[in-house]
């Protein structure tokens, strides 16, 4: 849709006089950069009458890990970290890049530079209400006291998924360890065990809603699409972005978020 998007950005000043602001170009960037359009997306923030923010380059840089594109990633990552040094966002964005391809050294030095900052990353979790009650799970979480029967369960729903097609997504993993190792984090990652919880404790046709503090990642989303299948469950996971609304093997995000 990105002749719409144009048409429709182009035609708010030409036929209705209104000077696009920061947020219309924040649109404009994520169209272009979900199609893949990185370097025009570039283009249009070079072009801007205004300086860009740091939702901007967020948005290019998110897109840049989307398509693997270091060169620009890197670029979007240090105007992001230059509007917001204190913020992250902008060095964990720029390490999930360099890990999705595996370039090791590089995700070190930027934990290091997080760390002689003082800048630390959100721990993991997320919750699920049963019956009035919520439960809440951190990565490879054994303190609840179902934990057992939980991963019992995890084990045997990752092997029914992985008979319908599921891949475990190790680029998701951003430890350099080996992929066996990297198969078990995903495992013990808090949404997959939030979500099995609600599997063990509610019976069909019952939705299961889970909520996250952080971005749902690639693996988890793509693990939960099987899950809605296998299971015949509605299963909505509200992250840190949005809604992801899973039926019948897809998402209401359409795999972009």
């Amino acid at each position: 849709m990105i002749d719409e998007g144009w048409k429709h950005f182009n035609s708010m000043y030409k036929e209705y006089g209104i000077s696009p602001r920061m947020e219309h170009y924040a649109c404009m960037v994520d169209l272009l950069g979900r199609s893949g359009f990185l370097e025009e997306a570039m283009q249009l923030i070079n072009s801007m009458p205004f300086e860009a923010d740091a939702l901007v380059w967020r948005t290019l840089l998110g897109a840049c890990r989307v398509h693997s594109n270091i060169a620009l990633g890197k670029q979007a990552a240090e105007m992001v970290i230059e509007k917001e040094p204190n913020d992250s966002a902008g060095y964990i964005l720029l390490s999930n890049l360099y890990a999705s391809v595996g370039q090791w050294n590089k995700v070190a030095e930027i934990r290091k530079t997080m760390k002689k900052k003082n800048l630390g990353k959100e721990a993991g979790s997320s919750w699920i209400e049963i019956e009035n009650t919520v439960h809440k799970f951190h990565v490879g979480d054994t303190s609840h006291p179902q934990a057992e029967e939980i991963y019992k369960e995890l084990d045997q729903l990752v092997t029914e998924i992985k008979e319908v097609g599921y891949v475990p997504d190790t680029s998701s993993v951003v430890q350099d360890v080996e992929d066996e190792q990297k198969e078990e984090f995903l495992l013990q990652h808090s949404e997959k065990i939030a979500v099995t919880f609600g599997l063990i404790n509610t019976s069909k046709p019952k939705r299961i809603t889970v909520f996250k503090n952080l971005r749902v990642c690639g693996d988890c989303h793509n693990a939960m699409k099987y899950i809605s299948m296998v299971k015949e469950r509605e299963i909505v996971l509200r992250d840190s972005n949005r809604f992801h609304h899973f039926k019948n093997g897809i998402c209401s995000c359409n795999d972009y978020w």
